[in-house]
Parts: C-alpha cells; structure tokens; sequence
C-alpha cells in the first residue's frame, strides 16, 4: 500500500475573530543564515489550536553593510557581515511589515515576541550567540515591542486580562520546560551546541503543529530542522518531563545550496535552492523513471562526500556550527552531525556536481537529485540515532524546514525510512510540518505565560494525559 506523508498546513484565521476571541497573537522573529522571517500565530486558547496570520520573508544577505565604527559580531554561513545595528534594522523593519501586513497594532495587539537565530556557524563559541540574541531585542524594542512582551510575567496580574482564566501561573511557574521537554540538564543547552535553542523551538512547532493530523508526536520524539544549518532533539518517555538525549547539528539547507549554486542559474557564493525552487513544479513522474539511473548515480556521488556520524569528541565546530561534544557526554546526550569534508571544507565539489548535472540533464533533474540526497540525508541521521539505542519502540518522528518537507521529500523520506524497519506502519508515525519554529515560538510563548490547554495537551506520552498534576506535584516539593 502506498505510503502517504502527514503534511500540516494551517487554517487561516479571520481578523475580526482577532480581535473578537482570546487568541494569544505571538510574533516569531528569526534571523537565519538564508532568510529572516516574522511569523505571526495566533493560539485559540480555547481550543489550543494555532493558526499562521501571516510571514515576512527576506533575504539575510540583504542586511545593508557594516557603517563605520560598527563592530561585526558575526557572519551568515555564506559569509555576510552582521552587526548587531545592522541586525536590529533588518528586524525592526521586518517585524513591523508583518504587523502592518496583518492590520494589527505592535503596542495593543501583539502578545509575546520569540527572537531565535539559525545564524552560528559565524561565531567562535556557543556563548557568543548571547550577543545576537541581544541585537535581535534591539529590533524588536526599535519597532515599538513592549519589553514586556519578551520576557515571562512574574505574577498573574502581569499577564493580560482576556488570558488570565486561561494561565496555570498560580498553580505552576515557567521552569525551564518546552512542551514538556527539558533542555540539556545542567544548562541553557547553548554549551553543547550552538543552535540548541532552534532545536527546542522546532520540537515544540511540531508537537503543536501534529494536533492538526492523526499522529501524536508526544514524547518520545525526535525533531529535525532542516533550515539552511542542521538542529533537533531526541527525547525519551520521563514523566513529568521528558529529557533531552540527543542532538542534531551540522549542514542541512546548505547542501541543496551548494549543489544550486554550481548551475550559475543562482550567485555563485550567496544563492540558494529556495530561490529557485520555490516557485518551480517537482519533477514529472516521466522524467524521474526516464533518468532514474543518472538521479541514482548522481545521488551517490553526493552522499559520499557527506559524513553522518555522533559528533567525534575531539571536534569544536561541526558543519561549521560551534559544539561542545566533551560537555554533552558528561550529561548523557548524544551529538548527531551532518558535514561535507570537515566543516563544509567538501562544498565546492557539491558545486561541481551541481554544475555537471545542469549542464547534462537540466534543473528538473537537479530538482531530483536535491530530493532522493537529503532523504538520504534523513535516514542516515535516523540510522545513526538508531545504532545509539535512542530510537525507541514508540518514537515518533517530525520533519520541518526547507530542504525536509519540499518537493517530492516526504514521499522519499517515508519509502526509506520504511527500509529502515523502525515501525510497520511508518506513515503513521511521521509527520512533516511547515514553519515548525515559528510555531514553536507561539509554544514556548505560551509556557513562559503558563497559558497550557490541559485538554488538548502538549507534554506527557503518547496517548497520556495531561501532565499538569505531576508538574504542580513536582514544583510542591
């Protein structure tokens, strides 16, 4: 039988039921190393149900130049420099767009600001991404963003009127936990690896986000987030709270990247697959069976200059992004990365193949070889996961991001996962969501304001309960 992916797409929502219903309107502000975005969400806090308002999508690349005096903090992964004024303009107007787009007002209708940033692979150590964080607050604050608004309210009466019958505040306080997943223990999570944060937001996006199919993506899970850098977890089944015990890192988005860019069709140093692709049709069934042996050769030539493997305990970047792999196993969790040679040091042959199929066969078949790669990509991560005893017997699996959820990828995924044996019915136990962090932002909003939906729950096992009584059990103690 034929298999068929769990692909979530939101409901629109209406603005007179806006500004009519307790919706908790949370703007997700994300500067990556290919786009930066404002998502606005809206959660229903009757129904727990979160609906996309509307995104801002521009190109990171396009972040004006570094004026005079400026202090560059940091650069994008194709090498853009970033400062922290140049950084706080591109989200002020960003975020602002967003709101005007959505008809809203940034004082009187917008909840809660998330800021995150896949943009890591520019610093030399973990801690560093404190600072853009900082310059990302900078923009949100420029574009008129209460303080308020970005960070947990101290008691019930902070948090708006309309939302306080719906707050838990007074029976349990934010502590760390995200849909019912605790960071790396004994930190932030940022020791370990530098973009950990995306992959707390990413689980969280698709646990919210599987509410709209029949999968429950409950803990255990594992997340992957195929931005242009690689992030996501794995969780086991603890109770109340589910712990992290692996990691992804490394490359994901950049290696469609790199193969595009050796096809000239894009700029040869910062184009990317998104903006080719985007608007282009997947390739037809014909065209698939008639070069099935060149997209096949082609896809080995590719995976053999990409390395999967735990994260080697001697390595301070992988896949350019800054790891701490002595400090995740002192804690017991597994680092999982994804490179091209050593730190992407393998790119430019990427590109070269990338130029050797267009020239021969045409963006279509490109456009596949792209497709059967990072499935390919997939189940490695998973097999990998799996030879570490972290894939368990009720695992289920989400997908998000570019280069995960495009074209004819979740179909890939599915049939190669399947020959991986994890489950009899894998379709089952997959889902592919859009926009995961953005929705992890509405998500993790929601915790720092103890605004849970106990009947609709996040945390807790698959097919469990809510998990409110053991956490107001555990914070009693």
């Amino acid at each position: 039988m034929a298999l068929k992916p769990r692909i979530t797409e939101s409901p629109q929502v209406r603005l007179i039921d806006l500004k009519s219903k307790p919706f908790f309107i949370v703007a997700s502000v994300e500067v990556g190393n290919t786009t930066t975005k404002c998502i606005l969400t809206a959660t229903n806090m009757e129904t727990g149900r979160t609906h996309i308002i509307n995104k801002v999508v521009r190109m990171t690349r396009d972040v004006r130049h570094p004026s005079p005096g400026e202090v560059v903090f940091g650069r994008t992964l194709t090498g853009v420099e970033l400062t922290r004024e140049s950084v706080a303009e591109l989200v002020r107007g960003t975020l602002a767009e967003s709101m005007e787009k959505a008809s809203l007002d940034i004082k009187t209708d917008l909840d809660f600001v998330v800021r995150s940033t896949g943009v890591v692979a520019g610093f030399d150590s973990p801690e560093e991404v404190g600072e853009f964080i900082k310059a990302l607050a900078d923009g949100c604050l420029m574009a008129g963003v209460p303080p308020k608004n970005m960070t947990p309210p101290m008691s019930i009466s902070n948090i708006p009127k309309k939302f306080q019958k719906y707050s838990k505040l007074e029976k349990v306080i934010f502590d760390g936990a995200v849909a019912g997943v605790l960071p790396p223990i004994g930190s932030t999570g940022v020791e370990i690896v530098a973009n950990e944060m995306e992959g707390e937001l990413a689980t969280a996006g698709i646990k919210e986000a599987s509410k709209l199919t029949d999968v429950d993506f409950r803990n255990p899970c594992i997340s992957i987030d195929f931005g242009t850098t690689l992030d996501g977890r794995v969780t086991n089944s603890d109770q109340p709270y589910a712990k992290t015990v692996g990691n992804f890192c490394g490359y994901a988005g950049a290696i469609p990247d790199a193969i595009i860019r050796g096809s000239k069709i894009v700029d040869s140093k910062v184009g990317t697959a998104l903006e080719v692709f985007e608007k282009e049709k997947p390739p037809s069934f014909l065209t698939l069976k008639m070069k099935a042996k060149a997209i096949e050769t082609y896809t080995k030539r590719i995976h053999e200059l990409i390395v999967i493997e735990q994260v080697p305990r001697d390595r301070t970047r992988y896949g350019s992004v800054p790891v701490r792999p002595d400090a995740a196993e002192q804690i017991g969790v597994t680092l999982i990365g994804c490179d091209v040679g050593v730190n992407g040091s393998d790119m430019g042959k990427l590109s070269a193949i990338g130029m050797e199929i267009c020239k021969t066969h045409g963006l279509q078949v490109v456009s596949a070889v792209i497709d059967e790669v990072m499935a390919g990509v997939v189940c490695r991560l998973i097999k990998v996961a799996k030879e570490a005893k972290l894939v368990f017997e009720d695992t289920t699996i989400g997908i998000t991001g570019r280069a995960g959820i495009t074209g004819n990828k979740p179909k890939l995924i599915l049939k190669c996962l399947e020959d991986l044996n994890i489950s009899s019915k894998i379709d089952e136990r997959v889902v592919f969501v859009d926009d995961g962090l953005a929705r992890g932002a509405a998500v993790m909003a929601r915790c720092m304001n103890s605004l849970g939906s106990p009947q609709n729950p996040l945390g807790g096992r698959h097919g469990g309960k809510c998990i409110l009584a053991q956490r107001v059990k555990l914070q009693n103690k």
